[in-house]
C-alpha cells in the first residue's frame, strides 16, 4: 500500500483513519520548497488522484515557526524542472494546479509563516485554517522585482477581492492570521490552543461524508471559483523571467548575507524587510 511504502523526507505522511491523511512538512531550518519537496509532492498527488478512500488530507507543519517558508532561492531551478509533469506545465504550477483538483478535500493547518511559495501553496489547497498568535501568510514577490510565480494573482481575487488581492501583491508585507481571517486570506483564526483539536474535529467530520457528494460539491465550487488552468503558466514564465534579470540575484545575493534562509531575524520580519533592500544597481 502507498501509504506503508511511501518514505518522503521532506514531510512525513500519516494515516489518521484510511479516510483522513496528514502530512507535516518537516525541511529544516524553515521548510523552504526546493526540488525534493516538488517531487515528494508529486508523487503524493499521484496517489491522491486515483485514490478511492481517502477523502480528507490535512497539510500541517512540524516546525511551529515555519509552515512553508518560500521558495528555496539556492536550488537549481532545472532539478525541479526536470521531474515529471503530468499537466505539462512548469514543476511549481504542476504541483498547484493538481492540488486544486484531487477528489480530496485538501486542508491546510497553518501554524507558522507561509510566505511566497508557501502561501501559493495553501491558495491551493480548499481550505485554509489558521493558529491566531502563530500563522504568518505573505506574498513578498514584489521586493524580488517578480510577480508570484505560483498563481498568487489568479487565486487571489476569489479570495479576498481585487482591490485586497492589490493591497496584499504589491505591499509585499506580512499578515497576521487575525487580519488574513478578515480579509478572507484564510477560513478562519483559531487560538492556538484550540488549533489542533479543531482542525482535527473539522477534518474526521468532512472524512466521514459520502465521497459522492464531497466531489459534486467540488466540482461546482470549482467550475465558479477556479481560473482555467492554462491561466497559470503565463504567472511562472513571468516569474522566472524576472528571475533571469540582473535585480533579482542582486536582492537575493544581499538577504542570503543577511540570513535568508535561516533562522534568523530577517527570515522572521522578511515581509517588513523586504521593503528595505533593493538591487544594488538602483540603490542611490
Amino acid at each position: 500500500m502507498f501509504i506503508n511504502d511511501f518514505k518522503p523526507s521532506q514531510f512525513a505522511l500519516t494515516e489518521v483513519t484510511p479516510r483522513y491523511w496528514k502530512v507535516a512538512f518537516n525541511n529544516p531550518p524553515v521548510n523552504v520548497i526546493g526540488p525534493a519537496m516538488i517531487g515528494e509532492l508529486k508523487q503524493l498527488l499521484t496517489e491522491l488522484e486515483t485514490n478511492q478512500t481517502v477523502n480528507v488530507v490535512v497539510f500541517e507543519s512540524a516546525d511551529p515557526d515555519f509552515f512553508l517558508a518560500h521558495y528555496d532561492l539556492v536550488a537549481n531551478p532545472a532539478e525541479a524542472e526536470a521531474l515529471p509533469s503530468p499537466t505539462g506545465f512548469a514543476a511549481w504550477v504542476d504541483v498547484l494546479v493538481r492540488m486544486s483538483h484531487v477528489p480530496a478535500v485538501t486542508i491546510s493547518a497553518i501554524r507558522g509563516i507561509a510566505r511566497g511559495a508557501g502561501s501559493e501553496f495553501v491558495l491551493s489547497t480548499d481550505l485554509r485554517f489558521a493558529s491566531l498568535e502563530k500563522a504568518i501568510l505573505g506574498q513578498m514577490e514584489v521586493g524580488f522585482t517578480a510577480l508570484p510565480g505560483g498563481g498568487a494573482a489568479g487565486r487571489l481575487p476569489a479570495q479576498v477581492g481585487r482591490g485586497r488581492t492589490f493591497e496584499i501583491l504589491l505591499g509585499g508585507e506580512d499578515y497576521t492570521a487575525e487580519l488574513a481571517e478578515k480579509y478572507g486570506y484564510v477560513n478562519r483564526a483559531i487560538p492556538d490552543e484550540k488549533f489542533e483539536g479543531f482542525v482535527d474535529a473539522y477534518a474526521t467530520r468532512v472524512s466521514n461524508w459520502d465521497r459522492r457528494v464531497i466531489a459534486e460539491i467540488k466540482h461546482y465550487v470549482n467550475k465558479y471559483t477556479l481560473l482555467p488552468d492554462a491561466e497559470f503558466p503565463p504567472q511562472s514564465d513571468a516569474f522566472w523571467g524576472a528571475a533571469a534579470r540582473p535585480e533579482f540575484p542582486s536582492i537575493t545575493s544581499q538577504l542570503l548575507e543577511r540570513g535568508l534562509q535561516t533562522r534568523s531575524p530577517l527570515e522572521y520580519n522578511l515581509g517588513a524587510e523586504m521593503g528595505n533592500v533593493f538591487p544594488a544597481t538602483t540603490k542611490g
